[in-house]
């Protein structure tokens, strides 16, 4: 049986759904001597999220990590539903799904380690970064050929709003 390519899924994406550490970050910390953790994100990843958001896709975030810097970061780029120190992402995904209506068929979900593994095997699109771990791979429909917080997030989004007609970049002149 041939394998349904994963361009198949991107025309029916309502909803993205990320991990923070290793997917909007390079899954690097860097411990201050006060013990805070801080993490690095891509702007470009910023950009892509504030359209999709804009452009009314669900955005959700599942992080496992509590760190609240991060939480301002992703409401200033317009995302509301921002799930932190998610122990079993299941629970999240389920109270999400219930809240707002969402299919899984329509979700892409974009996980890099094993915490992601449960939720990935019940979305539509499961996806992870160049970088992830050999699991996580092995049951993603797509692997971007960018690492976590180096454009990976960046990547999938682009893909689904360019095939939906919703990428800004649409608005070129040399277009026509």
């Amino acid at each position: 049986m041939e394998e349904k390519s994963y361009k198949e899924y991107l025309e029916h994406i309502t909803t993205f759904i990320f991990d923070v550490d290793g997917v909007l970050t390079d899954g690097s910390v860097t411990v201050t001597t006060t013990g805070e953790m801080l993490r690095t994100m891509n702007t470009k990843d910023g950009y892509a999220l504030s359209t999709a958001a804009a452009q009314g896709f669900n955005i959700c975030i599942i992080s496992g990590g509590k760190n609240e810097g991060v939480r301002v970061r992703l409401e200033n780029l317009g995302i509301k539903d921002i799930y932190l120190g998610a122990k079993n992402k299941i629970e999240q995904l389920e109270d999400y799904f219930k809240k707002n209506n969402i299919n899984a068929e329509n979700v892409l979900y974009m996980g890099d380690d094993i915490p992601d593994y449960p939720v990935m095997q019940i979305i539509g699109l499961p996806c992870c970064p160049q970088d992830a771990v050999p699991e996580i791979k092995n049951i993603s429909k797509y692997i971007s050929h960018k690492k976590g917080g180096e454009g990976a997030v960046r990547d999938v989004i682009e893909q689904v709003l360019k095939i939906q007609s919703k990428w800004s970049g649409n608005f070129s002149a040399h277009h026509h």
